[in-house]
């Protein structure tokens, strides 16, 4: 032993970890972006945090038909100033793509507008009539991405005359139509090694150390294969991490609000990972799906109380209208809205205060009754404590099991859970370890059980008023 003479000290870990919260309201969204014009990535997960962060790594158009991501920059990013979201392309510039025949085309003032399409590097510029050798991007001409065309200007000082009246242009043009259902869906390729589509989610956490717990694919999420898939992945994202599929009804085919639920039923939509919206909706010229605009809105609640306890019905939406597909205006009054809850469908509403998003019930509503499942808010509580309890207590995998780790872990949990309900987003909660649920065999193979008791506050989707004539008060009035 070291002899010592003195006062000394020593710490020791503090025996409450830290706690480490899941995000919530965080968007993973698929689809199709003008990466052609940016030089960007196809079947690569990419966080944006700014709309133009997004636009750098994606491009971006109008189009919106033809390029489903964009909606998604412009509704997020615009009207509901949240973030981050993660977004996937599957559109390939290499495989969905057509060859545009050259061309004469006029020249004006030194500049040609060729289509967004255009990809910009297969782009063959020679002298009218074509024959020839061709031009030189860089030397004889530039070429550049501006709003909704690319801009060939003709250069001072290159081959080109300067008294040419036109040019001969040939180009490959990207082509959105050809991205198929598959390539949506994804998989593994086992011949090249490579995942893709909706496989990819469960890249996001490890690259990003962020958990994407809102699923949405606007213009494929009600195609049933489609929709399929997103509910699997919502169920299993890693294998450990809960979240919702945001999920439109087909308006091409479900032109009247009583069809969706016949619609639903059809397509095997009843799960409790699943959110169901009906029908699109506008603001000013631009149509949006509506499950844009709700991922929008639950992303804004959850990040205004850092969780999703709160309910996004009844909250307002950025629109001025609800359509179909095609643009025709539909009106849902408060009627055909509450049909469409009760048949586990969400809308929009234009009532008290402008429109705002209707419906408290997951899809599994109503063959599923229970509040831990239907209640969009109850339901995500449930699945942001898990996710949560997850990121928390990774760190003790393969700890020795000891009585002082079973207190730890009783002890921050409750503390966590205090927390939750004096800000009443808990009603009440605790944790438990149980004798009959910890046997001595399962212990010693290594293998611990903790029991949480919790109820989420549910959402007040009826406020009852009862008016009773009071006889009592003429006599009050009328004697004085």
């Amino acid at each position: 032993m070291i002899y010592y003479h003195g006062v000394s000290t020593r710490q020791i870990d503090n025996s409450i970890p830290t706690i480490q919260t899941a995000g919530s309201g965080i968007v993973f969204v698929l689809g199709t972006a003008p990466i052609h014009t940016v030089d960007g990535k196809t079947n690569i997960p990419i966080m944006g945090t700014t709309y133009n962060e997004a636009i750098q790594s994606l491009g971006y158009s109008d189009d919106w038909k033809k390029y489903s991501l964009c909606e998604v920059m412009y509704s997020h990013y615009k009207l509901y100033e949240v973030s981050p979201v993660i977004f996937l392309n599957v559109l390939d510039p290499e495989n969905h793509k057509t060859t545009v025949a050259a061309a004469d085309i006029d020249l004006i003032e030194k500049k040609i507008s060729l289509p967004f399409d255009a990809i910009m590097k297969t782009v063959v510029v020679k002298v009218e009539t074509g024959t020839g050798d061709p031009y030189t991007k860089g030397t004889d001409y530039e070429l550049f991405y501006d709003n909704d065309k690319l801009i060939l200007e003709v250069l001072e000082g290159g081959a080109i005359p300067g008294g040419a009246t036109k040019l001969n242009i040939g180009y490959d043009a990207v082509d959105p139509s050809k991205v198929t259902e598959a390539e949506i869906i994804g998989g593994f390729d086992v011949a090249t090694k490579t995942t893709s589509g909706f496989e990819l989610i469960d890249k996001v956490f490890p690259m990003f150390k962020v958990i994407p717990d809102i699923i949405i694919c606007p213009g494929w999420s009600h195609k049933p294969a489609v929709a399929a898939i997103m509910n699997s992945k919502a169920d299993n994202i890693n294998g450990i991490f809960k979240g919702k599929a945001l999920l439109d009804v087909d308006t091409t085919t479900v032109t009247y609000y009583a069809d969706a639920q016949t619609w639903k039923q059809t397509n095997n939509i009843n799960s409790k990972n699943q959110l169901l919206c009906y029908p699109m909706c506008k603001l000013g010229d631009k149509v949006f799906h509506m499950s844009t605009q709700v991922a929008g809105l639950i992303a804004k609640v959850d990040t205004e109380n850092n969780c999703p306890y709160e309910s996004p019905s009844n909250k307002p939406l950025k629109i001025d209208s609800t359509v179909l597909e095609d643009g025709t205006e539909v009106a849902i009054d408060l009627q055909q809205a509450n049909y469409l809850n009760s048949n586990g469908i969400i809308t929009a509403l234009n009532f008290v205060g402008g429109f705002v998003l209707w419906g408290n019930e997951c899809a599994c509503y109503p063959s599923n009754t229970n509040e831990q499942d239907y209640f969009i808010s109850v339901s995500r509580m449930f699945s942001w404590v898990s996710n949560s309890i997850i990121l928390m207590y990774w760190s003790k995998i393969d700890s020795n099991i000891k009585r002082r780790l079973i207190d730890s872990i009783i002890d921050s949990l409750n503390i966590w859970l205090n927390g939750l309900t004096s800000e009443e987003k808990l009603l009440g909660g605790r944790v438990e370890f149980k004798e009959d649920e910890n046997s001595t065999s399962a212990i010693a193979a290594g293998k611990i059980v903790f029991h949480i008791y919790m109820t989420p506050p549910s959402p007040a989707k009826e406020i009852e008023f009862v008016l009773e004539y009071d006889s009592n008060y003429v006599n009050t009035a009328l004697n004085g």
